[in-house]
């Protein structure tokens, strides 16, 4: 990659070539070609230049002369045809008119001043009002429109709250939680490790931050592929590499600090999943007092979030079940915190009671199928015994509970089943693996008087 860098000139060789060093330090120098140097050049001279960085040394493909001292300020060339008397710019105000003060000139003819043979005017004074033709009948016999009768349709109108459904209307969702904020590291740490690197080690600490390993491997194959198509001889690839295998543990480590600094300064806010892969990563970086003592902070207030989230969960499914909102309350229970969250056996036990207990008889069909499908959702799923189906149920109600009832074996009794059907698949086939067929072997039936016995745990 091409850069610009400033040099000093230090010395002209015999053979027409010039040697050169970094402007103010001994690191780094090389040599360039005289033709790349302007005229007038001199051993001493501070000039820019435009180098190429490469894994094995830095190369100058171009030298630019140093600007002299300015005498006078530099002007612009205006180019077009020569004019000796231009024209003088002036301008004028005008005052501004409103809509009311138009002539009469301006003004487009009334019906009064229009000439002889035109349409005559039209008398407003014999148009009828409006009220005339409210209650005139369409050809179709329905009244007529009923212009301007808002007032009288209103007052015949129930009010909002005596309108009926409007009771019926669940109660809204609680609000979303907001979307956590994401993890936005410094470069500090980094930059740092390579301002210390010197600047034929720049390129490969630059791959190493892209890609690690790898990167690197594939950056010295793509050089190593466009010196044989030049003719030029290889890259060593094993010192390179050796060189990469020493300097990534310790940007590895500066990687490490940014993301870590970056986490503990927004530990209450920042997204779980961040502030856990910091902390997953912290093994293998921790190796000094400081980085141990950021670990440990990072991993409590992980485990603090955890907990403080599943109470959250735990207290919301519960404020649910207090407020009668069963269906709510088994949705949450599906959809905890973490993929590891479990429900407490306590409140499993009684979304399950109470689970059981509203799948009556007495229910609806609406409201049975819905319980049905939140309790298929549920984790509290096979301890669910509901209490019998509804009087006449429908038939997509007995479609849907068939369906079920391989996650929710106490199903089956109800429906004559003797044994409830294998539940149907919830995650997609590995890839690979291919799903099962439709004509696989069922499992065996179990014994003639054996009862089915659904398991009350709550997973």
């Amino acid at each position: 990659m091409s850069r610009r860098i400033d040099i000093e000139l230090t010395s002209a060789r015999d053979d027409g070539t010039w040697t050169w060093r970094a402007a103010g330090a001994k690191q780094p120098r090389g040599v360039l070609e005289q033709a790349l140097l302007y005229e007038g050049a001199r051993v001493g001279d501070v000039v820019r230049a435009d180098a190429e960085i490469e894994l094995d040394g830095i190369t100058v493909t171009a030298v630019h002369a140093p600007k002299g001292r300015k005498v006078e300020p530099e002007r612009l060339a205006v180019l077009g045809p020569e004019r000796k008397d231009p024209p003088p710019i002036t301008s004028s105000l005008v005052a501004k008119r409103g809509g009311r003060e138009r002539p009469a000139s301006d003004r487009p003819p009334r019906d009064r001043d229009r000439a002889a043979g035109d349409r005559p005017p039209r008398d407003r004074a014999a148009r009828p009002p409006r009220d005339r033709d409210r209650d005139r009948p369409r050809p179709d016999g329905r009244a007529g429109p009923d212009r301007g009768g808002r007032e009288r349709q209103g007052a015949d109108r129930p009010a909002r709250a005596d309108r009926p459904g409007r009771a019926e209307r669940p109660a809204p969702e609680s609000p979303s939680r907001p979307r956590p904020k994401r993890l936005n590291p410094a470069s500090t740490h980094r930059k740092a490790v390579l301002d210390s690197l010197p600047p034929e080690q720049r390129p490969i600490a630059d791959q190493l931050l892209r890609g690690g390993m790898p990167a690197v491997r594939q950056s010295i194959a793509a050089q190593n592929s466009q010196a044989r198509a030049e003719g030029k001889p290889e890259t060593g690839t094993d010192a390179l590499l050796a060189m990469a295998e020493q300097m990534l543990p310790g940007l590895k480590t500066a990687e490490w600090l940014d993301r870590a600094e970056a986490a503990a300064a927004q530990v209450d806010d920042v997204g779980l999943r961040d502030l856990r892969s910091v902390v997953a990563s912290a093994d293998g970086v921790a190796r000094d007092d400081r980085t141990r003592l950021l670990a440990s902070t990072l991993r409590e207030a992980l485990e603090r979030r955890v907990k403080a989230d599943e109470d959250a969960w735990v207290a919301e499914i519960a404020t649910a079940l207090d407020e009668s909102r069963l269906v709510r309350a088994l949705r949450l229970s599906a959809r905890g915190p973490e993929p590891s969250s479990r429900c407490p056996a306590e409140m499993a036990t009684r979304l399950a009671t109470a689970a059981s207990e509203a799948m009556s008889p007495e229910t609806t069909s609406d409201r049975w199928v819905a319980l049905l499908e939140a309790v298929t959702a549920s984790p509290v799923r096979r301890a669910v015994k509901p209490a019998g189906l509804p009087a006449e149920a429908p038939a997509n109600l007995i479609e849907a509970a068939t369906a079920a009832a391989g996650q929710v074996p106490a199903l089956a009794p109800l429906l004559g089943l003797k044994m409830p059907p294998p539940p149907s698949p919830t995650r997609r086939p590995r890839p690979g693996r291919p799903p099962a067929s439709p004509g696989a072997i069922p499992p065996p039936p179990p014994p003639d008087g054996a009862e089915l016995q659904p398991e009350t745990t709550a997973g």
